[in-house]
């Protein structure tokens, strides 16, 4: 049985960017941004991989991706499609979209059953985080139910070419205390600039804390998702086929509960990944640096 399985969310096509960009090639051996993920957190000490992806993307992945990773840490394939759903919920008819990392998370329910983490497929995060969510994870004095959340520093997760999706988070000694979703949040001068569904614009510090979709949980997290899908599915909207279940939304929710309690995990690692086409460039030469500077090597797999 596996130590620590890392899950890796690479079910979305990436509609801003306008194609599958999990597959991008990156690095100076044509590396993908997950294959640095990867890299990196084994060796923080991860030992067993998760892709989850839309079931018609399978042989793509394996070619591209996966049986290269194979031959180095075991890997698995979860998939997210709209009708796996838990009991007490039915498909949407007309619903293509997924449902969102909350419902992506739950669908690695059969593939999973140790500590893991979860990242998205399309960030390049830095090693630090890896090694600090690796550790705890595998804490022997654990008490009580706790989960850990990499945290990032807001002005190093910006793209110049658009906007971005961050979880804005509130820190108290080093523990979560809520997590709220922006959807829009762009570089300003001297602040970040939320645009609101209202149409307001909120200033957000530079130095705020931020989610980038970097958890790590316990397998016990699959039976409150399952909760949170079916509360979630079973609540009126006038939204009902874009909406979606979120999984630093239902970690909120948690915390309110009083279920858990999430520990944050600085880093200030610098964030890269390809939210548009504008990205690509500007990401490839960032790589390209790191392995000049010594922190990769030419080849990751070789």
């Amino acid at each position: 049985m596996a130590k620590a399985t890392l899950v890796i969310m690479a079910g979305g096509m990436g509609s801003r960017y306008g194609g599958l960009k999990q597959l991008e090639k990156m690095g100076p051996n044509q590396e993908k941004l997950i294959d640095y993920s990867i890299y990196d957190a084994k060796r923080a000490g991860f030992d067993h991989v998760v892709f989850l992806i839309k079931p018609e993307n399978l042989e793509i992945f394996r070619q591209e991706i996966g049986d290269a990773v194979a031959r180095h840490i075991p890997v698995d394939y979860a998939f997210q499609t709209t009708e796996d759903l838990p009991a007490g919920c039915s498909p949407l008819p007309g619903r293509t979209k997924p449902w969102g990392t909350g419902h992506a998370i739950w669908c690695c329910r059969n593939v999973v059953h140790e500590p893991f983490a979860v990242i998205n497929a399309d960030d390049y995060y830095g090693p630090k985080a890896f090694q600090l969510v690796y550790d705890d994870l595998m804490k022997q004095d654990r008490t009580g139910v706790s989960y850990i959340m990499a945290g990032y520093v807001l002005k190093n997760t910006l793209t110049d070419n658009g906007s971005v999706s961050r979880g804005v988070c509130q820190v108290q000694n080093g523990k979560l205390l809520s997590v709220v979703e922006h959807k829009k949040i762009e570089r300003g001068n001297d602040c970040a600039h939320s645009h609101l569904p209202n149409g307001e614009i909120e200033e957000l510090p530079l130095d705020s804390v931020v989610s980038m979709n970097f958890f790590g949980f316990t397998p016990d997290i699959f039976d409150k998702l399952e909760e949170g899908m079916v509360r979630f599915m079973n609540t009126p909207t006038d939204d009902p086929l874009k909406r979606e279940y979120l999984l630093p939304e239902e970690v909120e929710v948690l915390l309110r509960a009083g279920y858990c309690e999430v520990t944050v995990a600085p880093t200030d690692d610098r964030w890269y990944g390809v939210t548009y086409p504008e990205d690509r460039e500007p990401v490839a030469n960032a790589i390209r640096n790191l392995v000049r500077g010594g922190l990769y090597p030419l080849s990751l797999w070789d």
